[in-house]
């Protein structure tokens, strides 16, 4: 298992971070630096069509030595969140973990006040930053795990069936699965690398879309703007103001969406805010979208038709897509078990590529990998979990599902 984390190492030191403001797929070139890294990786171990996208998308097979199985397929993305730099990340191993408090530098500290889980981690050899810089766990975690697994099943003596790879890009910014190749990756069903916490299987994610609201202002010098000026900031703060308080993610857990704004530019003249809508019931999904519609139609009769407000779905719930496949989800049940993993299906906070995946009719749930606080320098990740994750994904192999 040396060679997981030497792989995980190697992997994290390529920047990859994905830029939403680009048009561009990948979104930055610098993902094709690991991608043909990877390409390289995959033939030098002996994968059968590799092939490397003109978008970042990266595919390969390892034949199966029993083909009364059905084709089994492992994703996982090479772009880190845009949240943090993901520029010379400078990691650091701790050996048996004593479940205290870890000081990343003179001025951040990882406390077992801010993440309690930290006391389940006790004993586990784990992977920290540096505090300047996330680690890249998400998901290059799942990477180095998938491609481990791999290197192990083809040493092994086991009977598998085909299995098919897939590492893509821009995952972080909600556009890993768009140019996905659902038809050259012919897997029957896959599952992503890209969860959490040690037993998290995942079949269930967030309905989701961005909304982009506009305000355009009315700058006047203040010493005359008695009657004249109209302010964008304070519109924007009203407009905010009348979305539910409790419906934000500081205040929300479990199947409870929100309202996040995660994003606001602006001056007296013009501002914009940027908001992700999240419900895992599409019902309440839909009239969150419709809350939000009415709050800027009453503020426009207001304020004289000021706001313009664009709405875009970005994935749905996979869950629809995995309940009539729910031999994948056994699967997966009896695969941790045979790794001494403790399973505990949840519905994730967020999104994977297999949302859109299973929407394009690749049922996809999603996999742990032991990372914990993606997208800032508080992440970590749990070398022993991986350990147990790349034992998970070689049971699925073996084990895998008759034809």
């Amino acid at each position: 298992m040396e060679k997981l984390v030497e792989r995980f190492l190697k992997y994290i030191s390529f920047e990859t971070t994905s830029d939403e403001s680009s048009d561009t797929c990948p979104s930055n070139p610098k993902e094709f630096e690991l991608a043909r890294y990877l390409e390289k990786e995959m033939k030098d171990l002996g994968l059968k069509d590799v092939y490397l996208s003109e978008n970042c998308y990266l595919y390969a097979t390892l034949p199966g030595t029993d083909k009364n199985k059905k084709t089994i397929g492992f994703i996982s993305h090479m772009d880190t969140s845009p949240d943090m730099s993901g520029k010379n990340v400078n990691p650091r191993i701790i050996e048996n973990y004593d479940g205290k408090d870890i000081k990343l530098n003179e001025e951040f500290v990882t406390s077992l006040k801010d993440f309690p889980f930290l006391k389940d981690l006790k004993g586990h050899d784990i992977i920290v930053t540096d505090g300047t810089s996330l680690l890249g766990a998400d998901d290059k975690a799942g990477i180095a795990i998938i491609m481990t697994a791999i290197e192990n099943l083809m040493k092994s003596n086991e009977k598998y069936g085909d299995i098919k790879i897939a590492f893509t890009p821009d995952e972080e910014i909600g556009r890993g699965a768009d140019l996905f190749d659902v038809e050259r990756f012919a897997a029957d069903f896959a599952y992503t690398v890209d969860g959490g916490a040690e037993g998290e299987f995942e079949y269930e994610n967030f309905n989701a879309a961005s909304a982009k609201i506009s305000i355009q202002g009315k700058n006047v010098h203040p010493g005359s703007a008695k009657n004249a000026m109209v302010n964008s900031i304070l519109i924007a703060m009203e407009l905010n103001s009348l979305l539910p308080a409790d419906q934000r993610p500081e205040h929300t857990e479990g199947r409870e969406g929100f309202f996040h704004l995660n994003d606001f530019n602006g001056n007296v003249e013009y501002s914009q805010m940027y908001y992700i809508i999240r419900d895992h019931s599409f019902e309440k999904f839909e009239e969150k979208k419709k809350f939000l519609e009415e709050a800027v139609k009453f503020l426009n009769i207001k304020y004289d038709n000021r706001i313009k407000l664009e709405i875009k779905d970005q994935y749905y719930n996979m869950k629809e897509k995995i309940l009539p496949h729910m031999e994948i989800v056994d699967l997966a049940l009896e695969s941790m078990k045979k790794a001494g993993v403790k399973s505990e299906i949840i519905a994730t906070r967020g999104g994977t590529d297999g949302s859109q995946l299973s929407y394009k009719g690749l049922p996809c749930p999603n996999l742990f990998t032991g990372g914990y606080n993606y997208h800032g320098r508080y992440e970590l990740v749990s070398i022993t979990t991986m350990k147990k994750t790349v034992k998970t994904v070689e049971n699925i192999g073996k084990i895998g599902v008759e034809k």
